[in-house]
């Protein structure tokens, strides 16, 4: 049996990085992707489609993202399962339960595993989130699978020995030990909540399938999952992300002028599309006045391809002359002479003759780092 799988699209995010304009860009890039995802079961004829969990944040759905998920999943004759995390928990206020869903869609409502015959000899077990946070790990409590066959399990949870190597701000939900799968008389288990898509013998997490934010890595799409009789699973990904997310750095070393730091991001984010995290670093010649999140706007580069450029500054200084300077028979000199004779250590004595120097000359534009 073939499954296209996927979780975490969150749809109606609020991507609090980009402008406006930007982040509604990229909603409306979510529902393309989840397009993308449909057409996707349909080019490799699947058998159902499979989410494990936050289709939506619970907290931004709104009526229209309602009726474009009972549209997009009416309109395919293939089974739709759908099994909610803790973002699209099920509670009274649930989007599921706003929806009258076609005939083909299958909504796991209980928070333990229940059992879906999705073939003569195949069952698909799966639970929901009735709770935003604190539940229980499904596979606790002395789950075993009660009838013979193949059998997988469809959920969203953490499994805690990749806890620490998942992305910074997760917390454990519905958490489980890989060896509990099985050992409860399950073949494989198909997962949400972690970002970062993984695969191991018993288990597989699709990922996060469209860019939420930077800093992702590894290859991210939906998941086409062949069940053989005997249970074994086969899995590769398939791209479906409308949008691309670029991480590209700027060394402004050398740069004698604004201009020299705009043509160099410039040249870097040139040809790019989608969104973009330009970092900035390097040693800046003291008279550039650079304002990095006004002066490298996508606009002023010229960048039309770029739905949106978040820039940040890395370890960036300005390039002062500090022996130079400390010959000088003014303030600044006798400020460069006093921090030298202080005995920081270098990292130290290079943040204050920073601060200071930018100080003394009316500079507000640079952050220290």
């Amino acid at each position: 049996m073939r499954f296209v799988v996927f979780s975490d699209l969150h749809l109606d995010t609020s991507f609090t990085w980009a402008p406006p304009a930007a982040a509604r860009r990229r909603r409306h890039a979510l529902r393309d992707t989840l397009g993308n995802i449909m057409a996707l079961a349909d080019e490799v004829d699947a058998d159902a489609v499979l989410c494990g969990g936050d289709l939506y944040e619970h907290d931004r759905f709104t009526p229209d993202t309602a009726a474009f998920l009972r549209e997009v999943f009416g309109a395919t004759s293939r089974r739709v399962v759908l099994a909610p995390g803790n973002h699209d928990w099920l509670g009274p206020e649930s989007l599921y339960h706003q929806v009258s869903w076609s005939a083909n869609v299958h909504l796991f409502t209980e928070a333990r595993l229940t059992p879906l015959e999705l073939a003569d000899g195949l069952t698909l077990w799966g639970a929901a989130h009735r709770a935003p946070a604190n539940t229980d790990g499904f596979l606790d409590r002395g789950f075993v699978v009660n009838r013979g066959g193949v059998h997988v399990a469809l959920f969203h949870g953490s499994e805690r020995a990749s806890f620490a190597f998942q992305e910074t701000g997760k917390q454990p939900h519905a958490p489980f030990d890989a060896v509990q799968i099985p050992a409860a008389g399950l073949d494989h288990a198909f997962l949400g909540h972690y970002h970062r898509p993984s695969e191991a013998e018993h288990h597989t997490y699709p990922g996060n399938p469209d860019p939420l934010t930077f800093g992702e890595d590894g290859v991210r799409g939906a998941v086409i999952a062949d069940v053989g009789a005997d249970g074994s699973v086969t899995r590769h990904w398939r791209l479906v992300a409308v949008t691309e997310a670029h991480h590209v750095t700027v060394d402004v070393t050398g740069c004698a002028s604004l201009q020299d730091v705009r043509e160099r991001a410039r040249a870097e984010l040139d040809g790019l599309g989608g969104v973009a995290r330009l970092t900035v670093s390097g040693d800046l010649a003291p008279d550039v006045d650079l304002h990095a999140r006004t002066d490298l706007r996508p606009a002023s580069l010229g960048l039309e391809g770029l739905d949106a450029l978040q820039v940040r500054l890395g370890r960036l200084t300005t390039a002062y002359d500090v022996d130079t300077i400390a010959q000088e028979e003014t303030v600044r000199g006798q400020f460069v002479r006093d921090v030298l004779d202080a005995g920081l250590d270098e990292d130290a004595r290079r943040r204050v003759l920073t601060t200071g120097l930018r100080a003394l000359a009316g500079r507000d534009d640079l952050e220290v780092d």
